[in-house]
């Protein structure tokens, strides 16, 4: 198995919104706010090659939006999810498998194109996963989530025939990862958890968005159910600290990768390193 990082680039997203209650006297010491108050962060996705399957974690934010939808968000970087992937050697059709952790815009727009007027997907060979219970959860959803489920992203998956669930009662049909399943920030986020070099790699989404985001209280402003949050990250951290997990990152903007630690307060940060250096 090879794994590959693929950089989407980067957006800015209010530093209060993404550290809720946390004062930004505290968080700004991390992740530095520019003049609106906006912070960057990545959209970095992940490619799993094994054997004759290529399957892609998320997709960032893609570029079908309007130009007023795209200009909230401030996107940057020369980074973009097909040239990564071509840089890694691949194409888009190349890809078997689209793991969706879930359905925000910034996780699975690039999942679908504009093909004229029309909307098509972007990896036309591979099968879309998603789960019953957040697919319902995004195509009905709340008004407070309502803004980050577009339609435009979703309805063509399965207007495509290409889309399939996971059964969460059953082990995950893809044999490269187990999934934990956390609904705190949405409903029935999956997070991929990969074999990899003897070592368990955590795709840890929105669970954990950046290295700055380890202790528990420090839950973002956009999560549904906070206190849910605070009860699947402090489960899940431990775990990963007793059995020295690698996070890997999806929007840190420096950090890919981190391992954590017991400590007198709680799990904390260990060490930061890039993916290539496992």
């Amino acid at each position: 198995m090879t794994l590959h990082v693929i950089n989407t680039g980067f957006f800015k997203l209010d530093g209060g919104a993404m550290f809720g209650v946390v004062p930004k006297s505290i968080w700004q010491k991390t992740n530095p706010a520019d003049e609106n108050n906006l912070c960057t962060w990545a959209m970095r996705c992940l490619l799993i090659e094994n054997e004759d399957r290529l399957i892609l974690i998320d997709n960032g934010i893609g570029e079908k939006q309007d130009s007023k939808f795209l200009s909230h968000y401030h996107l940057h970087g020369e980074d973009t999810l097909l040239k990564s992937l071509h840089t890694a050697g691949f194409s888009a059709s190349d890809i078997t498998d689209m793991f969706l952790t879930h359905l925000h815009f910034d996780h699975c727009g690039g999942g679908v194109k504009k093909d004229g007027e029309n909307f098509a997907l972007t990896f036309p060979q591979a099968t879309y996963w998603s789960n019953e219970d957040h697919w319902k959860w995004a195509t009905l959803p709340n008004t407070r989530e309502k803004a980050s489920f577009l339609k435009e992203n979703i309805f063509p998956i399965k207007e495509s025939g290409h889309l399939k669930m996971i059964d969460m009662n059953k082990p995950s049909p893809l044999k490269e990862f187990d999934i934990f399943y956390a609904s705190g920030h949405t409903d029935k986020m999956m997070i991929p958890m990969i074999r990899y070099k003897d070592k368990t790699i955590c795709f840890v989404t929105d669970l954990i968005p950046s290295a700055s985001h380890i202790p528990v209280p420090y839950v973002m402003g956009y999560d549904t159910r906070p206190l849910i949050t605070m009860e699947e990250k402090e489960r899940f951290l431990k775990q990963a600290a007793d059995n020295n997990y690698v996070l890997f990152f999806e929007h840190d903007p420096v950090h890919e990768c981190c391992t954590v630690k017991n400590t007198e307060k709680g799990v904390r940060l260990d060490q930061q390193f890039k993916l290539s250096e496992l």
